[in-house]
């Protein structure tokens, strides 16, 4: 057998690559072991007779079919599992998470002026706290407090209506100037227009007509004449 050790040297040298990487054909021993410069080597890579083997690549195949599979829980049991529970899954990163979700439906919600900033600032306490376990229980107590504070605000209108006809009561009662008590009536005017226009409606859509088509019309007008 011919040794070839000089020959793959200088090919590895042209090739720029490793001497396990260099192919020399068995067919062309003799023409290769003739060749002794690296200029005899370029041809004979061009002539294909010297050629540089592809890099070995560890296929994925398998590793994304098991993925696949540990997706659908397979391969997942307690046999397969190293470490606590704790340190798979930190109960951590389930906190920052829930936190997040909250803290940014609060901040969403109070851009978008639906809650006010005092409201804002209790429940974002309150979610730190960890009084809410998910953005449900979360809406639900933000409509059930504005719900509260419209109540609690109408009640203390009513109130002021009441002591504004007290106050007007008491000054006819008590025999005041018509000009005292046409300000105490002109005061509980106004308290109960608030109270009453203090809602604003809703806008009430307009239904438009359907179009009627022109040979509708048209088939109408002849009827008609």
């Amino acid at each position: 057998m011919v040794s070839l050790k000089l020959q793959k040297r200088l090919a590895a040298s042209v090739l720029n690559c490793g001497k396990r990487k260099v192919w020399l054909d068995p067919n062309e021993v003799n023409e290769i072991h003739n060749a002794n410069s690296r200029q005899n080597f370029r041809q004979l890579i061009k002539d294909g007779y010297v050629i540089k083997l592809p890099e070995v690549i560890q296929s994925k195949a398998r590793l994304r079919r098991r993925n696949a599979a540990k997706r659908l829980g397979r391969h997942t049991g307690t046999g397969k599992r190293r470490g606590t529970r704790e340190a798979r899954f930190p109960s951590k990163i389930l906190w920052m998470r829930k936190m997040r979700v909250l803290r940014r439906m609060l901040k969403k919600y109070r851009d978008a002026s639906k809650i006010g900033k005092h409201l804002y600032h209790e429940l974002y306490a309150k979610v730190k706290g960890g009084d809410y376990k998910n953005k449900r229980i979360l809406m639900e107590h933000i409509h059930g407090a504005k719900a509260e504070l419209v109540r609690e605000k109408a009640l203390v209108q009513q109130a002021e209506v009441r002591r504004s006809k007290a106050r007007v009561k008491r000054a006819t009662r008590e025999g005041e100037s018509e000009a005292v008590i046409a300000q105490h009536k002109a005061a509980a005017a106004e308290v109960s227009k608030k109270e009453k226009y203090g809602k604003k409606k809703k806008p009430v859509k307009k239904t438009k007509a359907p179009k009627v088509p022109a040979f509708a019309k048209a088939a109408a007008a002849l009827k008609s004449s």
